[in-house]
């Protein structure tokens, strides 16, 4: 055999020899970059970080994940996207903001149908396949969920009945809260979180719904004095990961990730709970009224409520219909 052939053989021989090891290797060390838009402080972020530290520890650093809080990486509405695509491994994305995408994506935020961190975590059980199959068409695999505190009615006055809300300036941020006051009677204004304060002070707002992370957050206390726990959504943060980047991952790495992802469910709807009750106590210290809603009102939110779930499931078809028949069996 000629030289120059023989040395191009053994070339090849020693390519594909090396290939499977070099898959090897590429399985036996991943690195992965997991964006969220929230900041390193908030309690989401912090449950995140525990799952990473989690994941490197359980893998024995097979799978190193690379933490970017505060839009960093991508802004929130981008998120979703740079993990479909393969631009990320993973990624922390709130569920209701791709509600327009598909009406199931905001099965969390339908207004007070689950209205207690109970209800809202029998709910997530019931729409966890639903989510699966969605985004398993979509290239991606839902790792774990946690809530936010529920979204509470802040007032300057005192709210007995929803008749006290007719005619006044509710503030308005998406669809639903615009909807929420049309029904209510009152007047939808489209009001930012920063600019808030100001707006109660001029009256150019009177009341609006938010959570108790936000009034302590932003000082809400200092411009509303009554708050009523109606919690009319606790809408969920969702971790989701690539499919491809998730079967890349030997078996071990990958159970790893799972039970890593179980466990952050498990404590970060704990946090949340606590937080939700230590914010409470906070806005009540610095001279908030907190009382739960008077009979009455809670009957007229829930005639609201179920006039927006009948709304929302002309648009979710069957799967929102089993979701919701699922839910209100006792």
């Amino acid at each position: 055999m000629h030289t120059t052939t023989r040395s191009a053989l053994l070339r090849t021989l020693s390519i594909a020899f090396a290939l499977p090891l070099l898959s090897q290797v590429a399985l036996a060390d991943s690195k992965w970059d997991l964006p969220t838009a929230y900041a390193p402080s908030s309690f989401q972020t912090e449950n995140l970080q525990s799952f990473v530290n989690d994941v490197d520890k359980a893998s024995a650093g097979k799978l190193k994940i690379t933490l970017h809080s505060n839009a960093s990486l991508y802004k929130a509405n981008e998120i979703k996207r740079a993990v479909q695509t393969g631009q990320v491994a993973a990624g922390e994305i709130l569920l209701s903001g791709y509600a327009n995408e598909n009406p199931l994506f905001g099965t969390d935020s339908v207004p007070f149908l689950a209205d207690s961190y109970a209800e809202a975590a029998k709910l997530a059980g019931i729409e966890r396949p639903y989510l699966d199959k969605l985004l398993a068409a979509q290239g991606m695999k839902l790792l774990f969920t946690v809530p936010w505190p529920g979204q509470n009615l802040y007032s300057a006055k005192p709210v007995e009945t929803a008749a006290e809300l007719k005619g006044s300036k509710m503030r308005a941020y998406n669809p639903a809260t615009s909807r929420i006051a049309q029904l209510l009677g009152a007047q939808p204004t489209t009001i930012q979180l920063a600019e808030l304060s100001q707006a109660l002070a001029t009256g150019t707002v009177q009341n609006f719904l938010t959570s108790s992370a936000s009034g302590v957050e932003n000082k809400l206390f200092e411009s509303v004095k009554y708050y009523y726990r109606v919690n009319a959504w606790l809408p969920k943060n969702a971790v989701i990961v690539s499919q491809k980047a998730f079967d890349s991952l030997d078996k071990p790495t990958q159970e790893a990730v799972l039970k890593a992802a179980a466990a952050a469910q498990e404590r970060g709807w704990k946090i949340s709970e606590a937080k939700d009750i230590e914010y409470q106590k906070e806005l009540a210290a610095k001279g908030m009224k907190l009382a739960d809603p008077s009979p009455a009102l809670k009957k007229e939110l829930q005639a609201v409520g179920e006039k927006m779930t009948e709304e929302w499931l002309k648009n979710a078809g069957a799967d929102g219909q089993a979701i919701i028949n699922a839910f209100k069996k006792p």
